[in-house]
């Protein structure tokens, strides 16, 4: 293997972000937000164009957190089954929010056409691929409840399913023609050029010192600046450091890897989703596969020891397709996935001005880009309320005990399956 451990395909293929600079004044703006991401960029944006004075402040680069480091699956609706949502949250409720998560990726493949961003976007749709008889039940599941509410999807069989693979592991996939990949830094990167040219001021460079009410408003401060702000949006989801640290002990943080091979030949593309759809499995332990522009194989799975994980993908990649008998990879990344108890994103109302969006469950493409959205038409009176719940969250007991039980797993799950194969 020819890795280079810390490197990431996305930045090393991404286009430029605009150029910004540390906070280095003090600015007195209508919003302040904390974050880079997809939630706290989509915010900027959207609030600049209705003609609110916004400003963010991202601790290091733009989409330096889970933005720039997830698997670039632009998916339709949740985590979550559509009834279970609907149990958690009340018919109407559930609705409500499943409905507006499931044109997501309209509105996201929308902002990248209206804005020219450029980031690899492929709308070929994704597959939710079966493993086993528990697997298949739940993609029959799924296929119904969604198909219920209108969805265009479609469960393919296991020959179709595996055509469209390019491997015999699987014995059948949930076809979304509604969802596709891009290119996760480069849609956060293009965001951030949107919103520059809507009048936004962004900064990079500026962790969050702290975050204190004053009259009527708040101030943010940084190092060397500050922000005075009639609201405040903390949109760091599983990167809740820098002055946000107490909401970061509302969520678990998942450690989710990620590496890429050299591009594939010809025939093996070919052979190995040949549509190019964002795939992922229906293991308890998931696992995530696709292709970039360039042909290479980008596959993923749950846990952050590199060492451990890419031998398992290695084996793991072997056995799905064996025209890869010999996985050269090229880069290996690891982020951090927020889950809320409830697994559903959260939209909590601290104090009177001071808001806090996160808990996309590793979904944070398409429910980031809306969240950021809806914040914005509330805050200017074009919506009456959230999609997403309003709800103030309690802080997760044993936190750290979830997390190392979830890594545990994964590990316990790479180490095994280097020896079996899963049919």
């Amino acid at each position: 293997m020819s890795l280079q451990p810390c490197d990431s395909l996305w930045r090393a293929s991404a286009p430029a972000a605009p150029t910004l600079n540390a906070l280095d004044q003090d600015l007195d703006v209508d919003v302040a937000i904390v974050g880079g991401g997809f939630t706290g960029l989509s915010a900027a944006l959207h609030l600049a164009k209705f003609g609110v004075s916004v400003a963010l402040v991202e601790a290091a680069e733009v989409g330096f957190g889970g933005s720039g480091r997830n698997v670039g699956l632009a998916n339709a609706g949740l985590w979550l089954e559509p009834d279970d949502l609907d149990r958690q949250l009340g018919a109407e409720a559930g609705r409500a929010l499943y409905d507006a998560l499931a044109v997501a990726p309209d509105y996201v493949y929308g902002l990248i056409e209206e804005y020219g961003i450029e980031c690899e976007a492929t709308r070929n749709g994704t597959l939710h691929c079966g493993v086993g008889k528990a697997g298949l039940t739940q993609l029959q599941r799924r296929c119904e409840q969604m198909q219920r509410r209108g969805a265009p999807v479609e469960l393919l069989n296991t020959a179709d399913a595996q055509a469209r693979i390019g491997s015999e592991k699987f014995n059948s996939a949930l076809f979304d023609p509604r969802a596709g990949t891009i290119q996760p830094l480069g849609y956060a990167r293009g965001l951030a050029h949107a919103a520059v040219k809507e009048g936004a001021q962004l900064f990079d460079q500026s962790p969050v010192e702290s975050i204190t009410p004053e009259g009527e408003g708040w101030i943010v401060k940084t190092a060397t600046g500050s922000l005075k702000a009639q609201r405040v949006i903390l949109a760091t989801n599983a990167y809740g450091e820098y002055g946000v640290k107490d909401q970061a002990r509302k969520f678990v943080p998942i450690f989710y890897s990620q590496l890429a091979t050299k591009p594939l030949t010809p025939e093996q593309l070919d052979v190995i989703l040949p549509n190019k759809e964002g795939c992922w499995d229906t293991c308890t332990v998931m696992s995530s596969f696709r292709l970039d522009q360039q042909g290479r194989l980008v596959f993923g799975g749950m846990g952050g020891e590199k060492h451990y994980h890419a031998s398992w993908a290695s084996q793991r990649v072997k056995e799905l397709w064996p025209v890869l008998q010999k996985v050269e990879w090229e880069f290996s990344w690891t982020g951090k996935i927020a889950y809320s108890e409830d697994h559903l994103p959260h939209c909590q109302q601290l104090q009177r001005g001071l808001f806090s969006v996160a808990g996309y469950s590793g979904r944070g493409i398409g429910p980031g880009t809306i969240m950021g959205k809806e914040l914005a038409e509330w805050f200017t009176d074009r919506r009456d309320s959230l999609s997403a719940p309003m709800t103030t969250l309690r802080d997760i007991p044993l936190r750290e005990v979830k997390r190392m039980f979830y890594e545990v797993g994964a590990h316990t799950y790479h180490v095994g399956q280097r020896t079996h194969v899963i049919g």
